[in-house]
């Protein structure tokens, strides 16, 4: 179990470092350290101006979220605080992920109590929708029936990092498991018995 969750915060790590010197991950990763100025290393004798740094672009607008997308199976966790835990949502999921929060419904059916935090989607941070509304960045990456949605916010100046595994399932995306890559806990190896 721990070297999959090892192998799974592995590929999420070189899925950012393969995706953040692209400008549409940018705003998700981060941005780049800024350029030194050219006039910092000028000769004293040199009388041009020195140089001056662009003022930062503003981030490229969001793309719109296509209907049926994994970003779209992803997007109403960060709408509806907690919905990750309705049973009526259990349609968007698929093991290992599904029977995970089938046994947290049965545990807390049973009176013995909570397994699972009520906003693992946002990492287990306080809840600000401004602040998460603001700061908000998702990508996506499909590899055939596979997809993986890594989703990146910012909560009283700490950094999150959620990936969502999904994979096709006749023809409609599911969630298969729910990784931390800032917390390091995945929700496929939550123990709720």
């Amino acid at each position: 179990m721990l070297r999959r969750l090892a192998l799974a915060l592995a590929s999420a790590s070189m899925l950012a470092a393969g995706l953040s010197g692209s400008a549409s991950a940018q705003g998700l990763f981060g941005s780049p350290p800024p350029n030194a100025s050219s006039g910092d290393n000028a000769p004293a004798d040199d009388k041009s101006p020195p140089a001056t740094t662009p003022a930062p672009a503003d981030p490229a607008p969001a793309a719109p979220v296509l209907p049926g997308s994994p970003t779209a199976v992803v997007k109403p966790f960060y709408e509806h605080l907690g919905l990750e835990l309705d049973p009526a949502q259990r349609n968007n999921f698929i093991d290992p992920a599904k029977s995970v929060l089938d046994k947290s419904d049965a545990l807390r059916a049973s009176g013995q109590g909570e397994c699972l935090d009520p906003n693992m989607a946002l990492d287990n941070a306080d809840y600000d929708k401004l602040a998460i509304d603001k700061s908000l960045r998702t990508i996506e990456a499909i590899n055939g029936d596979e997809a993986k949605v890594v989703v990146a916010f910012v909560v009283e100046g700490h950094q999150h990092r959620l990936e969502w595994k999904l994979r096709k399932v006749d023809g409609n995306w599911k969630i298969s498991d729910l990784l931390s890559v800032t917390g390091e806990w995945a929700l496929s190896q939550y123990q709720c018995e």
